[in-house]
């Protein structure tokens, strides 16, 4: 979607500002992970994600939560949360030789880390739901025998 500006006359596109630059996202990611292979030789730490790569994840799982498809859920934060956790842990597995987009490879593994949190969460609440069911019951089975009881006393 563009939007024209009118200057005299003249008519100019503007181009929307992304909140990720997948060039320079590329070239952050390629640079961190000769370091990452430069330290792997030489027997050290791994270094430190740049700021950048982590700002540019963050983004992308921030604004990926605010679609429709997620932004209702009352734990969107823990989404969140465990799609950047997935992205550090395949931050190394990303080809910038092969592959020129990092940002459709990170939304991917965001998109998917929101899937399984929301199925965590269906799945706790289904173990929520049936404990109170049968708390419910034994509640009621135990007031039916004490009913029982005291009509047997009688």
């Amino acid at each position: 979607m563009s939007m024209e500006k009118t200057t005299a006359g003249k008519s100019t596109k503007k181009k929307p500002k992304h909140y990720v630059n997948n060039e320079e996202f590329l070239v952050a990611l390629k640079a961190y992970q000769k370091k990452v292979k430069d330290a792997e030789a030489e027997g050290k730490e791994p270094p430190r994600i740049p700021e950048y790569i982590g700002e540019c994840i963050f983004n992308i799982a921030n604004k990926l939560s605010l679609r429709d498809n997620f932004i209702n859920y009352p734990f969107r934060e823990e989404m969140v949360y465990d799609g950047i956790e997935n992205c550090i842990v395949y931050l190394n597995n990303f080809d910038g030789e092969k592959y020129d987009k990092p940002f459709a490879y990170f939304t991917q593994i965001i998109w998917y880390a929101f899937l399984r949190r929301i199925q965590k969460e269906k799945k706790q609440l289904y173990i929520k739901h049936k404990v109170m069911e049968r708390e419910i019951l034994a509640m009621n089975l135990a007031d039916v025998q004490d009913d029982d009881f005291q009509i047997m006393v009688k």
